[in-house]
């Protein structure tokens, strides 16, 4: 078993405080694992069995709760009046009005809280309203490419094993199955899952081919640069006719279920968000491969994917940046500041002609932030008038 070591940290630092922990994130990215982790932890400090209550409403003998009444009843029987209990509800949406339960948890001295869903929908509405200020988020991603290589101690070849990540996938279980065969048809249950209870089963979609037909053309075109009716105009032209507020429904529905990713822009200079040109990119590129096959990718937008993906586990808020009639890949707006990325699978041609493409956007950026230019070219730290250029799979270890 993998340590989640970063969300794992996070659920310590939150342990006891007067808030409920919320973990969200895809089915299937490691959150019931995470509980598990967090729970053995607890033993190892002292907390009994007794003491910790775990309900995975995703597991058959949890069938006959449906109701936040039932599931309130479920917990308060087992509870210990002198003891602190520790209380873990899994995929909790499942349940009606579960927030009244978790609410009514809460405000219990001895309750310490912690669920997980799998839509980003359990924190709008009226559970915002009904707990505002009374719970904390934490996002969690598949495995990240650190997380990944460190299932494989014994290999140091860091392109191989980048290949193997992003074809192979970054869902913890992929790395229990050894045949391509089988592991696709595991990312290809995850997908139809996701597709079926969550989105078609919760928005009443009538028709589930065109809403694959969608998700299977934005994994096809990550990190390209759209608009909605552009999308629509697309599709219509190959031959599969849709309307522009279906496919804002469809892209919304699948970006509330962490399938996708929508990322907006943001003019560098006039330091102002834009309201035209999105992109979208994929919780998982294994994903994308089991669902399109091995037809040729653009390989630069495919890391582009995985920084994307990996400043968002590092708590960054992330934006495409506008520069003029340029753009740099992904501003990252951080504690410290904002960060300008640049990600190219490689700068090296004859002329340097790649290079210096790739250095304009960041070049006419006139603050001081951090620059980076990032890619797969295996060569020492170099800078470039400030710029540092830096081995991509190096600083997905850091």
């Amino acid at each position: 078993m993998i340590q989640r070591q970063e969300y794992l940290d996070s659920l310590i630092s939150f342990r006891d405080k007067q808030l409920i922990k919320v973990v969200i994130g895809i089915r299937r990215c490691g959150k019931s694992t995470l509980f598990e982790l967090f729970q053995d932890y607890l033993r190892a400090d002292g907390v009994t069995d007794e003491q910790i209550i775990s309900v995975n409403l995703e597991e058959g003998e949890y069938d006959e709760i449906e109701t936040y009444k039932q599931l309130y009843s479920f917990v308060t029987e087992r509870l210990l009046a002198d003891k602190k209990m520790y209380i873990f509800l899994d995929e909790v949406q499942r349940v009606i009005d579960f927030q009244k339960c978790v609410d009514s948890l809460y405000v219990k001295k001895n309750c310490d809280v912690y669920i997980t869903g799998s839509n980003a929908y359990l924190l709008s509405g009226e559970l915002a309203t009904l707990l505002s200020g009374r719970y904390v988020e934490i996002k969690m991603l598949p495995l990240s490419f650190k997380e990944y290589v460190s299932n494989f101690p014994e290999n140091s070849n860091l392109e191989r094993l980048y290949s193997d990540y992003i074809q192979n996938s970054a869902f913890p279980y992929a790395l229990e199955i050894s045949k391509a065969k089988d592991r696709r048809q595991y990312l290809q249950g995850i997908y139809d899952t996701v597709v079926l209870k969550d989105i078609v089963g919760r928005k009443k979609f009538p028709d589930t081919a065109m809403l694959k037909s969608v998700a299977r053309f934005m994994f096809d075109n990550v990190g390209n640069l759209f608009s909605t009716k552009s999308i629509a105009d697309t599709m219509t032209s190959a031959g599969r006719k849709i309307a522009v507020h279906t496919v804002e429904r469809y892209l919304t529905a699948l970006t509330e279920c962490f399938i996708l990713y929508q990322i907006g822009r943001y003019d560098v200079k006039g330091k102002q968000y834009l309201k035209t040109g999105d992109k979208y990119y994929a919780v998982d590129i294994g994903l994308r491969y089991a669902l399109l096959g091995t037809k040729k990718a653009d390989m630069g937008h495919i890391l582009e994917n995985v920084v994307f993906l990996e400043l968002l586990r590092r708590g960054y808020e992330v934006y495409i940046g506008k520069v003029g009639s340029t753009e740099v890949d992904f501003i990252a707006i951080g504690d410290e500041g904002e960060e300008y990325y640049q990600v190219a699978y490689t700068v090296i041609d004859p002329n340097g002609e790649t290079l210096r493409r790739e250095l304009a956007p960041l070049d006419a950026i006139a603050d001081h932030n951090p620059k980076y230019l990032l890619t797969m070219d295996n060569m020492p730290l170099t800078s470039h008038n400030g710029i540092k250029q830096l081995n991509v799979l190096d600083w997905l270890l850091k």
